[in-house]
């Protein structure tokens, strides 16, 4: 009995290093490379038929995503408008648009990876938004 209840402890104490030990390494650093090219897929499917193969959209009906000032103004909003979608007027590169956009029923990872694709193609030059942020500002 005393040996049973010796082997349960030591069982215990064993599980609670492993855990211990794991929850504390350290997480790998976010991959901007990897989420692009995972975005490129998301755009194809959710993007592409309104915003174009080059992000340069259709005039006065759907705007451009290409060296586009409004999207790379504000990231927070782009990830809004991706979750949530947008209406109302907005102009993009000096032109007006007002077509409404649907959003899109995605996981953070999934909107982490369009708005990395969208921030960084089309000459576009844009920093990292990682799945946390995406949840950070869903939760807002």
């Amino acid at each position: 009995m005393l040996t049973m209840r010796l082997r349960t402890l030591a069982t215990a104490m064993l599980l609670f290093l492993v855990w211990t030990l794991t929850s504390f390494q350290k997480k790998p650093p976010f991959d901007l490379k990897a989420s692009i090219a995972r975005g490129r897929e998301s755009y194809v499917t959710y993007c592409l038929s309104c915003h174009m193969d080059q992000g340069e959209g259709i005039e006065g009906i759907y705007p451009p995503l290409a060296k586009a000032d409004y999207l790379m103004a504000d990231k927070e909003r782009a990830v809004r408008q991706i979750i949530f979608g947008a209406r109302g007027e907005m102009v993009v590169n000096g032109k007006t648009y007002n077509t409404e956009m649907t959003g899109f029923d995605l996981t953070d990872q999934e909107v982490s990876d369009l708005v990395n694709y969208i921030r960084n193609s089309f000459g576009n030059k844009g920093g990292a938004i990682t799945p946390e942020q995406v949840n950070a500002i869903r939760k807002k």
